[in-house]
């Protein structure tokens, strides 16, 4: 079915030629194209048959309209599932001033935007709905999903579902299984980055059919593709010389936050407009620098991989590697955001052997032991039949990065162990707008007695007052979610201000975990392959500088893609010879070193009661506990980052 031709002859039902006329009209009116881009009209084919479909689209490919279009078109709602808030803000916002119905639902909304556009939602009044993975995966808001008509399910970034895909998030996990008990057969899963194996994946959890995966090449002619082998102490002014060659506007990736600053400073001192963007800023400030990069006010942005998902700049004409990227999906993602606008545009990575040692660190440090495993699930498993938790305390006490806690969640939940009831914040801080008498004027007796026991410890109107739901709410003898209800209704008539906080995750038990030390084992087995793929996808970054043949073509392999030529515009294809990247010669920890840390041990931190703690340490790896802390003020803190975790780690067990 081709929905651009309009001769009749290509159309086996009248329902389909009612569908033509809107297509055309909507692609223009609303989106102003006169047609839609390669592979587009396949996805847009397959939902508007019924399917589920795939989309593996090359950054800047038009993902949005594959399920945009259909939204309109179609009766009911669409949910779009998204793993970024800006992006999902920027994607309403756009969607709103084109006229369409879109809504999101995220923590930025305030109580009275959230319960209109839950009142939208239920009222059908709205075409697009965009909301998180972890949204999705609350048991409250798939309750009232159900009452919902849903036209189709979006899932952006549907790489994250696979736990062999390069940016994995453990509420995908759950994605698959959810669209299932949704019941909508329209799934529309979309990456820019898929290998074979994680193509699979996601078409074995949503049921796509391999006939209904769409997949565009991946080759851009217009990116002219480098590695530059060099040393550490060359990489700056390298990089200098390289912003004034390939041209600005720039976006220069590095691994940690510390990097991305410095050398933000660095290019700033030498009369560059650039900025550094990390997760560790404020989110304000990371959208005010998106906002002026995108503005042409900053020429530059030295980022993590923060930076990047959903920055649509078609003019960027240099996207550099500054460190080595993390994975060759990783890469390729970053690099395509170059030159979309069609005109040439490089993409250099400034490779140092040394920054193999940091990313292996990485993996290493983020992979939990057995015993911390299991001290998590005895804490968790043995809270009662339904219980909340704080993924943040839980991270910080079992001294487990968030992200690992959040996953094990996620596998609780697919066996069927435990299931999520809903999430909310335990503490609120109360501000009174007004006399306490003013605001109880008026009301019933009961609503007295209860504005009288939740300021009773006020002792003057104009402070704060930090209570807690759950004391509160069992003092007055009310749910916690009566006593919320309450509350939010005094915000909403303008009578106190409210500031939230300890966010909380509700659960219920639904099965005997079993045997604990056997689920820890499994649980620590699956973190200890993911840490295996982790260095294998290293390795496959190495390769680019080593391999002797065409860059762009070993990339496309990767993808499952074969490139017929030479590309003709990588180093390879120019007779750049390629670099073996050498580590550099390990080295020998001195006697100040080890003296340094037996020093730090007597100090008797808590948060380095472990050989792993102190070795997550001394190689510059913060954690919860050394975070909550503040150890990474201390002197000793990454005072081995340039020798390798395992050693790092036995050397840590000798002080033990």
């Amino acid at each position: 079915m081709d929905l651009r031709k309009d001769d009749g002859k290509d159309f086996p039902t009248a329902a389909a030629r009612v569908i033509q006329v809107p297509v055309k009209d909507t692609l223009v009116k609303v989106f102003g194209f006169s047609e839609m881009r390669s592979g587009q009209e396949d996805v847009v084919n397959i939902l508007m048959e019924g399917r589920a479909a795939l989309a593996i689209f090359p950054t800047g490919g038009g993902k949005s309209l594959c399920y945009q279009l259909p939204a309109l078109l179609l009766e009911g709602t669409a949910l779009v599932v998204s793993p970024l808030l800006a992006l999902m803000k920027d994607q309403v916002d756009g969607l709103v001033a084109k006229g369409v119905e879109a809504a999101r639902l995220d923590s930025t909304l305030t109580a009275e935007e959230y319960r209109q556009t839950v009142a939208a939602l239920c009222g059908g009044r709205l075409k697009l709905l965009y909301v998180s993975p972890e949204k999705l995966g609350n048991g409250e808001f798939l309750k009232m999903l159900k009452g919902v008509d849903l036209s189709l399910i979006a899932v952006d970034e549907a790489h994250c579902i696979s736990e062999w895909g390069h940016n994995f998030r453990p509420d995908y996990l759950k994605l698959g299984k959810i669209c299932k008990r949704l019941k909508v057969k329209r799934i529309l899963a979309l990456t820019a980055t898929a290998t074979p194996k994680v193509e699979a994946d996601i078409r074995r959890q949503f049921g796509i059919t391999k006939a209904d995966a769409v997949k565009l090449s991946f080759h851009r002619e217009n990116l002219d593709l480098r590695v530059t082998p060099c040393a550490v102490n060359e990489r700056k002014a390298l990089l200098l010389e390289r912003i004034s060659e390939h041209g600005k506007p720039a976006v220069v990736y590095v691994t940690r936050q510390e990097t991305a600053e410095e050398v933000a400073t660095f290019l700033a001192g030498k009369k560059v407009s650039a900025r550094a963007y990390h997760a560790g800023l404020r989110s304000e400030l990371r959208r005010e620098i998106q906002e002026d990069f995108m503005g042409g006010e900053v020429d530059v942005v030295v980022a993590t991989i923060a930076f990047g998902m959903g920055v649509d700049k078609a003019d960027i004409r240099a996207v550099i590697h500054y460190n080595m990227p993390k994975s060759l999906e990783g890469y390729t993602q970053e690099i395509g955001r170059a030159g979309r606008d069609g005109a040439p545009a490089v993409c250099e990575w400034l490779a140092c052997a040394e920054d193999r040692t940091v990313l292996e660190n990485f993996i290493f440090s983020d992979t939990p032991g057995e015993v911390a495993l299991r001290n998590l699930l005895e804490r968790v498993l043995r809270l009662g039949a339904e219980f909340d938790v704080s993924l943040y305390d839980l991270s910080t006490t079992c001294d487990i990065r968030q992200t690992v806690v959040s996953t094990v969640f996620a596998y609780l939940e697919m066996e069927g162990v435990v299931e999520p009831r809903g999430s909310f914040f335990d503490v609120y801080r109360i501000k009174l707008m007004q006399p306490l008498e003013r605001v109880m004027a008026g009301r019933p007796t009961k609503e007295r007695k209860l504005l009288e026991g939740i300021f009773a410890e006020l002792d003057a109107e104009w402070k704060w007052l930090s209570v807690s739901i759950g004391e509160a709410s069992e003092k007055a003898g009310l749910t916690k979610e009566k006593l919320r209800q309450f509350i939010a209704e005094l915000e909403t008539a303008g009578e106190v201000v409210l500031k939230k906080s300890n966010w909380r995750q509700a659960y219920q038990v639904k099965k005997e975990p079993g045997d604990i030390g056997e689920l820890s084992r499994r649980m620590a087995e699956g973190f200890r392959e993911r840490e295996v793929t982790g260095i294998v996808r290293l390795e496959q970054v190495l390769k680019l500088s080593s391999g002797r043949s065409c860059i762009t073509a070993a990339i496309l392999k990767h993808f499952g893609e074969k490139l017929e030529e030479p590309c003709g515009h990588c180093d390879r294809c120019r007779g750049v010879a390629a670099v073996k990247l050498k580590s550099p010669k390990p080295r020998k920890v001195s006697n100040a070193e080890l003296e340094e840390v037996k020093n730090l041990l007597d100090e008797k931190h808590a948060a380095l009661g472990k050989p792993r703690q102190l070795a997550r340490f001394l190689c510059g790896m913060s954690s919860p506990a050394s975070m909550r802390a503040r150890l990474y003020r201390h002197d000793a803190y990454g005072l081995l980052a340039d020798l390798p975790f395992r050693e790092v780690e036995v050397l840590a067990e000798s002080f033990f």
